[in-house]
């Protein structure tokens, strides 16, 4: 596991000039998130869905292709089921990468997969240190805090996430459902 590990940093290592040279067209992307955020605002739910895959587009950009094809090789670990290849995937990215949030992220999802609450909510607020507008860990966030046995802080955190992406149909779902059951609490 370490030699693959130490081979996945090595190649990282390999291109991370390349992935500096891409800083210019960050401020360019901001722009374009800015732009996409606005128009979710005041979206109707079928263009929200469109616009929403934007954004992940947006997200999944780390400006390097030898990273974007680790961070889609950890994806398709995690929709195989491997959440340990997808993990020691994302930590590559992130040890040469450390402000790509969406390793942060896909890690996190991947620690939430195998049940490991603790290194998720870490990654979470990683990737929310780095992207505070990602509804996406808001969203993980409030399902842990909900499995939790948190229910009116994983509340906070889904409205937070509705907040940024108006049309969340499961979060929507999520506080429906936390604000009855805290209804029949009050009886």
């Amino acid at each position: 596991m370490k030699v693959w590990r130490g081979f996945l940093n090595a190649i990282v290592a390999a291109v991370l000039p390349l992935f500096l040279t891409c800083a210019a067209a960050a401020a360019e992307d901001s722009a374009k998130l800015d732009d996409l955020f606005s128009r979710l605002q005041t979206a109707e739910a079928e263009a929200a869905g469109r616009i929403e895959s934007e954004i992940w587009i947006e997200w999944s950009k780390s400006g390097s292709p030898a990273m974007d094809l680790l961070l889609q090789r950890g994806r398709d670990a995690m929709a195989a089921g491997d959440n340990q290849t997808a993990i020691d995937h994302f930590t590559a990215i992130i040890d040469q990468a450390p402000d790509f949030a969406e390793a942060w992220n896909s890690r996190a999802t991947a620690f939430y997969n195998m049940g490991e609450f603790g290194p998720a909510v870490s990654d979470i607020a990683h990737t929310l240190t780095l992207n505070p507008r990602h509804f996406g860990a808001l969203s993980g966030l409030g399902m842990i805090l909900e499995e939790s046995g948190k229910p009116e802080r994983a509340l906070e955190v889904y409205k937070s996430a509705l907040a940024l992406h108006p049309n969340l149909e499961s979060v929507k779902d999520a506080i429906e459902r936390l604000e009855t059951e805290a209804e029949g609490q009050e009886l």
